[in-house]
């Protein structure tokens, strides 16, 4: 079960439905915690798997459940590029792994490196990135993600399908085929950032 983690994009299940406000799905506010609560990562990256994820996905406000949920199947892209390098997004956020296998999983996945993040839920709820940075176990809020802050001549930039977004990061609502982009570097060079991504045909 963990090897399905890894490696090329899976969306299990039926056909994918993208959320819509004309459709029939129930809209729920889900609670997320503030970038302070306790044990969340201000480290720097990379940023490794909460060897526990159950704190960090009851701390980011999702639920666990024993297999995916595709009623509602959409995926947002996440860049991060710490002083021109860049961060990997890690396979399994959003995994519970016990004993070396999946015995869980939350709404908002990784399915592998790639950066995309799985919006799979039986309902049209809102998730944020803040969720999603959460159950990672990695702190965000204004003006930083993890040990990315903004101070001593550096700054965290966030866009959003290339538009600079100036609010808390973890506040951003995810959206079919977004591209978020985290930028951390020296405050004067100017940010290269896409404004979208390739997603595979049918995703």
């Amino acid at each position: 079960m963990v090897a399905a983690v890894v490696g090329v994009i899976v969306a299990l299940g039926g056909p994918s439905q993208r959320p819509s406000a004309q459709g029939s799905a129930t809209v729920e506010t889900i609670p997320f915690a503030p970038a302070d609560a306790s044990g969340l990562s201000s480290a720097q990256p990379p940023w490794p798997l909460p060897a526990n994820a159950r704190p960090d996905i009851a701390n980011a406000g999702l639920t666990v459940a024993s297999g995916e949920a595709t009623a509602v199947h959409y995926h947002a892209h996440l860049d991060i590029v710490a002083d021109g390098s860049p961060v990997t997004v890690p396979a399994g956020v959003g995994f519970v792994i016990q004993g070396g296998q999946e015995t869980g999983i939350t709404s908002l996945p990784t399915h592998d490196t790639s950066g995309v993040i799985h919006i799979e839920s039986p309902n049209n709820n809102p998730y944020t990135l803040g969720q999603f940075f959460t159950e990672w176990g990695v702190a965000v809020g204004p003006g930083r993600v993890g040990g990315l802050t903004t101070g001593n001549g550096h700054v965290l930039r966030v866009y959003v399908d290339g538009r600079p977004y100036a609010g808390d990061p973890g506040a951003i609502v995810l959206k079919a085929h977004q591209e978020i982009a985290v930028w951390y570097g020296p405050g004067g060079v100017t940010p290269h950032v896409p404004s979208s991504y390739s997603f595979p045909q049918g995703e």
